[in-house]
């Protein structure tokens, strides 16, 4: 049963509305804090903190130990982004686990989250199998998308496929396109990752990822690294922005060419002794790089 009256529904979906309007009609991103990274913060502490540390919004995690559980996203969600909004942020976005269009949490998770505005969502993961030949691999991933990006286009709500480094099916941006490229670009786009997009493109492959992308990207994912020899063997080592090998000003320039204004989101994949005084100096360190490439104050 839904915790909201239609009059609820209606302010809480407007106030959500107008959020999404002011950032695009000034041609801006929503600076988002992945909610991952505060795990032990109940809703009304999250939105507290996130506000407090200057950020336009929320990057919620729904999905299994995130802030909201799968299996009560029906009840819980819609309180989570009451008490979020009720702070004056955002929650243009939310990051599931979800793989397949068969998982009893899509259908709830997507519709609950259309209902209450929630413009996008992020995708999960789905690896390579070892004998398994990759163009089957990658049939299998489309099905699974396919299905998805259905409840999605019936939940109204806009679907982001992450590129992850590794093993991950859509590590390489090619691939996502070849399992994407057919589909309703307005339902269906990019989770585009700058940091893992040069992990696996290195000097001119992250580029031709970013052009191949760019018409399409929904959403955004900020983190840093660099390469790091352990052991006798070569790791990716993740690190505070701007100390590693992502090309800042020059990602900010082509998104600010391509008129992106959709979620932002900054993540802190780092140990950091002070993980609040990390997370407050990345978001500087970002919000520095957005308005050199937008203009003005964000």
């Amino acid at each position: 049963m839904s915790l909201f009256s239609r009059r609820e529904f209606i302010g809480v979906a407007g106030f959500a509305a107008a959020q999404i309007r002011s950032h695009a009609a000034a041609n801006r991103p929503a600076l988002c804090l992945f909610s991952k990274h505060l795990p032990k913060l109940n809703y009304a502490q999250l939105a507290h903190t996130v506000k407090q540390m200057g950020f336009d919004g929320v990057d919620l995690t729904v999905r299994a130990e995130g802030h909201v559980l799968p299996e009560r996203v029906a009840e819980d969600l819609p309180r989570a982004v009451e008490t979020i909004r009720a702070q004056g942020l955002a929650v243009p976005m939310i990051t599931t686990g979800l793989t397949s269009p068969s998982d009893p949490a899509a259908r709830p998770t997507l519709k609950t989250a259309g209902r209450l505005g929630v413009p996008h969502f992020k995708l999960g993961y789905w690896q390579y199998r070892a004998g398994v030949p990759i163009e089957s691999r990658l049939a299998e991933v489309r099905r699974d998308v396919t299905g998805l990006a259905a409840i999605a286009k019936d939940s109204g709500i806009v679907a982001g496929y992450h590129n992850h480094s590794g093993n991950y099916v859509g590590a390489a941006v090619w691939d996502i396109r070849s399992i994407i490229g057919d589909m309703d670009p307005h339902w269906i786009g990019y989770y585009f990752d700058p940091c893992h997009a040069t992990a696996e493109g290195g000097e001119g492959g992250w580029r031709i990822s970013l052009r191949m992308a760019l018409d399409r990207i929904k959403m955004v994912a900020i983190k840093d690294f660099y390469w790091e020899k352990r052991a006798g063997k070569w790791e990716m080592r993740m690190c505070p922005l701007g100390e590693g090998m992502v090309q800042w000003p020059e990602f900010f320039a082509t998104l600010r060419t391509a008129r992106f204004a959709g979620p932002i989101s900054l993540h802190m994949e780092y140990e950091a002794a002070d993980e609040m005084a990390a997370i407050t100096r990345d978001f500087a360190f970002l919000r520095k790089q957005v308005d050199a490439a937008y203009g003005g104050v964000s």
